[in-house]
């Protein structure tokens, strides 16, 4: 995201001012002056290069089946060393690499777009059924939505990595969501971030109206695809 000269600096500011609260060893650790660090980065871009091939396959089989895609979009992203050691921080988690590995589940992301929620079960149901692959968590948002409002579907998938000397596995979080799913909680992350809000109760309450809208018309435009396909089979 493009910043404004003002918000440059003052993000350039608090970056300097949270290096200088860390300790040696995590400045070492987000600088990437620690090999071990920088290898385990590159082993969970290699997950998140598998996981999209993945689906990328099962795109093109359903494309090639069904006359149309199961979805619209993927992102992925490995995150920000910062986060890694706010996280772990607030975790109260020592910061090494062994426990990045083992105590983080989301250090590596792919999130998945797709038109309708029957979609994003179909999707993750055809994931889960790869032999290579392990479900280590299932975490439906969509059933069960958060207080908030928010929904999706999250796993966290293990999948193997091939290196030139070993297999390894890696944890990824994938993230279903539709793409009205996807523009509330992107427009709720936002404001998230707004700094003196009157009345936030009243904001979080019309948050969940929205929320409760959009998983209205999520159901509404499955139902219509559903009809157009019945249709398709009658004639």
């Amino acid at each position: 995201m493009y910043e404004s000269g003002d918000q440059a600096k003052k993000g350039t500011n608090q970056e300097l001012e949270f290096l200088a609260s860390m300790t040696s060893e995590e400045r070492d650790l987000l600088l990437g002056r620690v090999q071990p660090f920088m290898k385990l980065m590159m082993q969970y871009r290699c997950a998140i290069r598998e996981m999209e091939t993945k689906l990328q396959v099962l795109n093109d089989e359903f494309s090639l089946q069904h006359e149309r895609n199961p979805f619209e979009s993927i992102e992925s992203r490995v995150k920000e060393p910062m986060s890694i050691i706010e996280k772990m921080r607030r975790r109260g988690w020592d910061l090494t690499v062994d426990n990045i590995e083992d105590k983080l589940n989301d250090v590596a992301g792919v999130r998945v777009i797709c038109s309708f929620v029957e979609d994003i079960y179909y999707l993750a149901s055809m994931l889960s059924a790869q032999d290579d692959l392990t479900v280590l968590q299932v975490k439906d948002y969509i059933k069960n939505p958060k207080e908030n409002g928010y929904r999706s579907l999250h796993l966290i998938i293990q999948t193997p990595i091939f290196l030139s000397d070993q297999k390894k596995n890696m944890r990824v979080e994938v993230q279903f969501r539709t793409i009205a799913m996807d523009f509330w909680a992107s427009v709720d992350h936002k404001l998230k971030y707004k700094k003196n809000v009157k009345n936030p109760e009243m904001i979080a309450g019309e948050l969940r109206k929205c929320a409760d809208i959009i998983s209205s018309v999520d159901q509404r435009m499955q139902e219509i695809r559903t009809m157009i396909e019945e249709g398709e089979i009658d004639d």
